[in-house]
């Protein structure tokens, strides 16, 4: 599960951001996926780059116990990712917000919390902390950061 290596995760991603740089405007982590909404710079639309190194840094990062199939072993690839991420080149600030919140709704609909202040690995802390969205949208408040640390 991601969130059982979130130390790994938010490594592979610093180092992405150092080289390639970018805002994450939005992020949840849920045990088996990610949604993110990123600013990249002007002119750079190379979202397809910085997944990679992120999936691939991530992947190092862990012992290699995950079950793989004949497939993916060929390939040289692990079975924590998906092949293939979904992108979506925001319209308005409507849109944006619309993805946002879904970012920050994403575990309830999954059924791994009752409230969106009760999954920790979310930049809706982080924001609630920098006063963008209420406190009490969608519930209380704790002190969490934007992928899950104190």
């Amino acid at each position: 599960m991601i969130v059982d290596h979130i130390d790994a995760l938010r490594d592979a991603v610093d180092k992405t951001r150092r080289r390639y740089p970018f805002v994450i405007d939005a992020v949840v982590v849920l045990p088996d996926h990610i949604h993110a909404v990123w600013t990249l710079p002007p002119g750079d639309a190379d979202f397809s780059l910085r997944w990679r190194l992120i999936k691939s840094r991530f992947a190092q990062a862990l012992p290699k116990q995950d079950r793989t199939s004949n497939v993916r072993k060929t390939r040289g690839e692990r079975g924590i990712w998906q092949r293939r991420f979904w992108e979506h080149l925001i319209r308005d600030e409507a849109d944006y917000a619309n993805h946002v919140e879904y970012c920050y709704i994403n575990p309830i609909k999954h059924d791994l919390v009752a409230r969106v202040r009760d999954w920790l690995y979310s930049s809706f802390h982080r924001d609630v902390r920098a006063g963008i969205i209420p406190e009490d949208w969608a519930g209380g408040v704790h002190a969490i950061g934007e992928f899950g640390e104190r």
